[in-house]
């Protein structure tokens, strides 16, 4: 099935198969922007977003989308961090702080119960039915 869309960048008809919806020429783009971003942040350890956007003229919130991503670290006496999206606390890379992926991957395994062993009811013998019973009237 064809999925037809419009470049969100330059505005260009494309055939989109998945991922953000750029166009091929729009993304290789992004992707020289991306590896001269990571050039420049190996070559001043020490920058913020903020120099890094200016020197690369991109902008800040790419930047941060990177670092959301795990595509960029910054060093760890660099200035730049990012708050987890759960508790707030600063981190360096990604969405959630160590304590916070933690807490939902122990969430998520306690949610998915292990196969409890089911205790079968003693089955009834054959002869059970065969025997005579009477009713006391």
């Amino acid at each position: 099935m064809s999925d037809v869309r419009n470049c969100r960048k330059c505005g260009k008809l494309f055939n989109h198969i998945s991922g953000m919806p750029i166009c091929p020429a729009c993304r290789a783009q992004l992707e020289e922007t991306f590896q001269a971003v990571k050039k420049y942040i190996r070559e001043n350890p020490h920058t913020d977003i903020k120099e890094v956007s200016e020197a690369c003229e991109v902008e800040p919130g790419q930047i941060q989308q990177w670092i959301r991503e795990e595509r960029l670290e910054f060093t760890a006496d660099s200035p730049v961090m990012l708050p987890c999206e759960n508790c707030g606390a600063m981190i360096r890379s990604g969405k959630l702080c160590a304590k916070c992926k933690n807490e939902l991957a122990s969430g998520l395994s306690s949610a998915i119960a292990k196969p409890k062993r089911i205790i079968e009811e003693p089955k009834k013998r054959a002869s059970d039915g065969n025997k005579m019973r009477f009713l006391d009237r």
